[in-house]
């Protein structure tokens, strides 16, 4: 079963293959995989004048009545606005709150925490480039920072997540907040983990962090980092699931 939507401002691609005979078609779980995903979009955009997210950076909400959802939100923010020592930081000066950095791989990751509570067994979730894999291996192509037609690695995932955080999309959108300026020390940085949630933050994080981020993401348990500098050099933790040919960077 393949299916894809747009939603949150990119495309949102989903593969199920069936494993096995007693297994199902899933189309209902893909049904409600889309429809969480919009809801998310609307509940936790700061692009929405009545998401949740919006009404309480306005003040119209106390912090006691926001839902469950957004807390856990917030409190992923503040930890790694902590863990960075202030680049990342989500409410940055003379701007709106803006979590999407947190929510996109947290919503994406409860999204495949669906399909597996259905059953599926060999899936991958890819939400404009940021993945989630099961069952597999499949395999996962970063896109070169500087060429569109080009990818700079390759790599290769049974059950985890990869989350690249880059400049070629939205060009300098990524603020240290403890400048308040772009953070430009990397063209892109790509992160494998355990959950989407802690491989896209992580990402973003460590980007806003400039090179130094590259070193802060490799420490971290679990997280695999392969980063491209503004200088065009390429760094790689030893154990990135890279495959063996790899692409040029150059």
């Amino acid at each position: 079963m393949r299916r894809v939507e747009h939603v949150m401002g990119f495309p949102v691609s989903l593969r199920v293959d069936q494993v096995g005979d007693g297994e199902g078609d899933f189309e209902a779980t893909a049904d409600a995989v889309f429809a969480w995903l919009r809801e998310v979009d609307a509940r936790f955009s700061p692009f929405k004048a009545d998401s949740e997210v919006s009404r309480y950076d306005r003040g119209e909400l106390e912090r006691h009545e926001l839902s469950a959802d957004l807390t856990e939100i917030l409190a992923l923010c503040e930890h790694y606005r902590l863990a960075t020592g202030g680049a990342f930081d989500v409410r940055l000066p003379g701007r709106a709150l803006d979590p999407c950095a947190v929510v996109k791989g947290w919503s994406v990751q409860r999204a495949a925490e669906l399909l597996t509570s259905a059953g599926a067994r060999r899936f991958c979730l890819n939400a404009g480039g940021d993945v989630v894999t099961s069952g597999g291996p499949w395999r996962v192509g970063v896109r070169h920072p500087e060429h569109a037609d080009r990818l700079c690695t390759v790599l290769e995932l049974t059950d985890g997540a990869v989350a690249t955080s880059a400049r070629y999309e939205r060009g300098d959108h990524i603020i240290d907040g403890r400048t308040g300026r772009p953070a430009t020390g990397l063209l892109s940085l790509t992160v494998v983990a355990a959950s989407l949630t802690e491989a896209d933050s992580v990402a973003t994080a460590a980007f806003a962090m400039g090179t130094e981020g590259i070193d802060w993401a490799a420490s971290l348990a679990g997280c695999e980092v392969f980063a491209v500098a503004a200088d065009r050099s390429v760094l790689r933790t030893p154990g990135f699931p890279s495959v063996a040919k790899q692409p040029a960077v150059a």
